[in-house]
């Protein structure tokens, strides 16, 4: 079975950064690795994706431009380089991974990190 540990999260200001990270655990060749989200009251939202590699990523309209997702295959790493941060952008992050070639609003990942919480103060 897949382990996820999801980490990088934290209290930033508006218009700052961070940078998460997920590390996987217990299986090799994960086809997609990504990220969701939840903010309170609000129901899960895709966040980005990366399918195989960082030749073939995919946003959400919201994160576009300032979100860039990357992984490092020989260490099963994904990240999410947060940038130009907004309160909005304020949620827990969860990676996410599957076997399967699959992302977007649809996908139901396979696998799932604990979370890490983001808050973006105005």
């Amino acid at each position: 079975q897949v382990q996820l540990v999801d980490s990088g999260g934290g209290l930033v200001q508006a218009g700052g950064s961070l940078r998460l990270s997920c590390a996987a655990s217990g299986r090799t060749s994960l086809y997609t690795m990504g990220w969701f989200r939840e903010a309170p009251g609000k129901e899960r939202e895709f966040v980005a994706a990366s399918v195989w590699s960082d030749d073939n990523t995919h946003y959400a309209q919201s994160v576009k431009g300032r979100f860039t997702i990357s992984r490092d295959n020989p260490k099963n790493t994904v990240y999410l380089q947060m940038n130009s941060l907004k309160h909005e952008d304020t949620a827990v992050y969860y990676c996410a991974a599957d076997v399967r070639p699959t992302y977007g609003t649809k996908w139901s990942a396979s696998y799932w990190g604990q979370g890490t919480q983001v808050t973006v103060s105005s």
